[in-house]
Order: C-alpha cells, then sequence, then structure tokens
C-alpha cells in the first residue's frame, strides 16, 4: 500500500477493518473473563474483575507507550525520503529495549505486590480472593500483553495489519473457547478464566512473530545511535495514548473505592460491566487513530496536508458513528448488558438502568476525543495530545468523581464522564480546527 499516492479511501478503511478486528478482539480478552466469571460467581465475580481492571490497563498502555510512540516516528522518517530503513529501525529497536525494560519492572511488581494492588484498586473481602485467583495464571504471560501491543502498532506502520488482526484473532478465539473450557468444564473458576488469557496471550505473541519471516518486513534489529535520546523521544510522542491506558485504569480505582464508600457492592458490579462496555467503545476509538496514525505520519512526513485532511474527514465521521452507537446501546438496553456479564440479582437488574443511561451519555463524545489523541500525535502536536488525555483522564475526571457525590449526592457520581468528555470535546474541536488549517500553509510551502 503506497501511503503516499494511493487512494486514501480505500486504505484508510482497509486498516480501520485490521485496526478494529484487532482492537475488538483485544478488548474480549477483559470482556469474555468478565462474562463468565459473572456467570460462575455472580456479582462478586464481576466485581473482582472489576477490581482487576486497572491491571489490563497498565500493561497495555506500557504497550501502546513503546509501540505508538515509535511508530509515529518510525513512518514520519520513511515518509520524508526513501532509503532511511536505518534510522527508522533504530526507533524499532529502541523500543523493543524499552519493552524489555518496563515488562521487567511490570513483571515483578504484579508477581510480588499482587495483593497490594488489588487492595489499593478497590478489592475487599471476597473479591480480593477472586481477583488474585484470576491472577494468578496472569503472572507468567504479563510479557506477552505489552509486547503485542508494541508490535501490533510496529506491523502496521510496516504495512502489514492483517497479520496483526489474525495473532490477536488466534489469541481471542483460544480465550473465549478456553474460559468456557476452564471456567465451566473444569470448575477453575476465576483461575481458568485467567489461564485461558494467559494461553490466548502468548499465541497471539506467537504469530506476531511470523511477520519477521515474511519477505515483505522491513523491521530490523539494528545498533541504535543515542538511545536515550531516542527512547526519550519515544515516550513523549507516544505519552498521551500511553496515558489514556494509565487513565482508564486510574478511573477505574477512582471509581471503585468512591462507589464502595458511597453506594456498595451491587452498585460496583453494574460499574464492572460498564466498564467494559467503555472498553469496547474505547477500541473502536482506538481503531479510528490506529488506521489513520500511519497514513497521517508518512504524509506529514512528505508535507502532504491535503491527504492529511482526507484522513481526518473518513475518521470524524467513523468516530460519529461509533459515539451514536454505543450511547444508543447503553440508553436503550442496559439490563442486557447486565445479563450478559453477570447472573443478576434482583436489586442490581433495579438499579441497573439508571446508573448505565446517566453514564452511557460520555459515550457519544469518547470516541472523539480518544482519536483527536492519535491526531495530534501523528501531526507531531504532543503538547495537544498530553492536555486530552491527562484532562479527561485524571483532571477534570477526578475532580468530578470526588466532588459530584459530596455535593449532589452519591448518585450524581455516574454524571462525572459525561461531564468531563463534553468540556474535553470543546477544546478538541478548538486544537484540531487550528492544527488542520496550518496543514494548508504546510502544504502550500511544500510545493
Amino acid at each position: 500500500m503506497d501511503f503516499l499516492n494511493g487512494k486514501i479511501k480505500s486504505i484508510y478503511f482497509k486498516y480501520l477493518a485490521a485496526a478494529f478486528g484487532s482492537a475488538l478482539i483485544t478488548s474480549i480478552y477483559s470482556i469474555v473473563d468478565m462474562a463468565m466469571v459473572g456467570q460462575y460467581h455472580g456479582p462478586d465475580g464481576s466485581a473482582a474483575l472489576a477490581v482487576v481492571a486497572p491491571v489490563w490497563n497498565i500493561i497495555y498502555s506500557f504497550g501502546l507507550l513503546m509501540g505508538i510512540g515509535g511508530s509515529v516516528l518510525f513512518s514520519t522518517i520513511r515518509g520524508k525520503a526513501e532509503g532511511q530503513e536505518k534510522q527508522s529501525n533504530e526507533y524499532f529497536t529502541a523500543s523493543v529495549i524499552g519493552s524489555v525494560v518496563l515488562a521487567a519492572i511490570i513483571w515483578i511488581a504484579v508477581i510480588f505486590f499482587d495483593r497490594q494492588l488489588l487492595l489499593l484498586f478497590g478489592a475487599q473481602d471476597n473479591t480480593l480472593f477472586l481477583a488474585r485467583e484470576y491472577v494468578k495464571p496472569i503472572k507468567f504471560a504479563i510479557p506477552f500483553f505489552l509486547f503485542n501491543q508494541m508490535l501490533a502498532a510496529y506491523l502496521r506502520n510496516d504495512k502489514n495489519p492483517a497479520l496483526a488482526t489474525g495473532a490477536v484473532l488466534a489469541g481471542g478465539i483460544f480465550n473465549v473457547f478456553g474460559d468456557y473450557f476452564f471456567v465451566f468444564t473444569c470448575d477453575m473458576g476465576a483461575y481458568g478464566a485467567g489461564l485461558a488469557t494467559a494461553i490466548g496471550s502468548a499465541m497471539t505473541f506467537v504469530v506476531m512473530l511470523s511477520h519477521f519471516f515474511m519477505k515483505k518486513n522491513t523491521l530490523r534489529l539494528v545498533r541504535p545511535e543515542r538511545l536515550l535520546k531516542k527512547l526519550r523521544e519515544i515516550v513523549v510522542t507516544g505519552f498521551a495514548t500511553f496515558f489514556i491506558d494509565v487513565a482508564m485504569g486510574i478511573l477505574t480505582i477512582l471509581f471503585n473505592r468512591q462507589i464502595m464508600k458511597y453506594l456498595g457492592t451491587n452498585a460496583l458490579a453494574v460499574y464492572g460491566v460498564i466498564v467494559n462496555i467503555s472498553t469496547f467503545a474505547q477500541c473502536c476509538a482506538y481503531s479510528v487513530g490506529q488506521a489513520a496514525q500511519p497514513i497521517i505520519s508518512t504524509n506529514l512526513g512528505a508535507g502532504r496536508g491535503d491527504r492529511i485532511r482526507q484522513t481526518l474527514k473518513y475518521a470524524l465521521g467513523t468516530t460519529a458513528f461509533f459515539g451514536v452507537f454505543w450511547t444508543v446501546l447503553s440508553l436503550a438496553v442496559p439490563n442486557m448488558f447486565i445479563r450478559i456479564f453477570m447472573s443478576p440479582t434482583r436489586e442490581v437488574l433495579q438499579i441497573a438502568p439508571g446508573i448505565f443511561r446517566c453514564y452511557g451519555i460520555s459515550f457519544l463524545l469518547l470516541p472523539l476525543n480518544i482519536f483527536s489523541t492519535y491526531y495530534f500525535q501523528a501531526l507531531m502536536k504532543p503538547r495537544a495530545a498530553f492536555i486530552v488525555s491527562v484532562a479527561r483522564g485524571l483532571l477534570i475526571s477526578g475532580i468530578f468523581i470526588y466532588l459530584l457525590p459530596a455535593v449532589a449526592g452519591a448518585s450524581s457520581i455516574w454524571f462525572a464522564m459525561p461531564i468531563t468528555e463534553l468540556i474535553v470535546a470543546f477544546y478538541v474541536i478548538c486544537q484540531m480546527i487550528k492544527y488542520t488549517k496550518q496543514l494548508k500553509i504546510e502544504r502550500r510551502s511544500a510545493v
């Protein structure tokens, strides 16, 4: 595929299909686990996996930090001129080294401090026991999850998005059937769900490695010059995407603790389901960003502002579709989601619709706000991407999560994210208009 001369619409939707499949199947790891564990253990199982959710966010976020940060620089360099393979592969090598170091640190933390981490994330009594059971087999596979995120980003930028999707699909399919087999057939409960997920992630990693044995592969491990400088550039470029996933974990922790303080276990079980629906919506937004980023980065390097604006047009249309889709579903059939993810009690079914219909409004603007971070990163505007990710993922959202229940009553906590997404969207739209207008100037100067 020719990012510089090919038809934008064809390239974008081909990449969107691959990125969407990859992002969707990735989310299935945690979502199918919650559904199976919730059906097996009831609301306590769903609450336990809501507690574990931040662990996934942290692991995935570091993979995205190295993968998105490095691959943006990788494609921008190749867009400037041909024959830049060595220089671009220095960033790939730096990403691999960074991933090894980060995986080792996270691995040690989860192996030796899982109890302390889960307590910090809001676990109590039976939810702590079930959460630790689920995490036991996951401990052995932690590096795979991080490397899968990093490699998927580079495979898309190395013009092999289909393999990235196929690899995730292979692991995801195993996870679905493995969950049922281990959880119910083998009667392993939460431990079985964790075991299926660990094996699935290893399968994904092995399939992705096959890219390096293909003729089309241009990724090489080379000796990087000024490694620390390159790692710093990767971190700066990829920080916004990294923080989106970290922020989801932080928000889950804040919500977990506030929900247990004001509303109790039933509300936490409902929130556990919302986390998974939010994960679906967020993965849809990831797919738009991941489809557009290689095209935008390469054309930025070549000074092709006209092609960047075409790509943006298709991306904004896709985010609008996803936003409406998930909002309508959340408002229309909240208890359908509850029944999918757990064996609910009468009390849970009574409170779920009100919670879903308040929180679900946030899904309308969530895809736009998340896509904007990919767009700003691809335009080499890390400051704007940083502001968006920190504002929606910690600063504004954190203020409302703590402020609303104290001022307007416990149930008002469910409006924290809709208000946050609306405020952030105003900033996003203003910055998108500003930077997209500048592309006209860059295009004229290139001509």
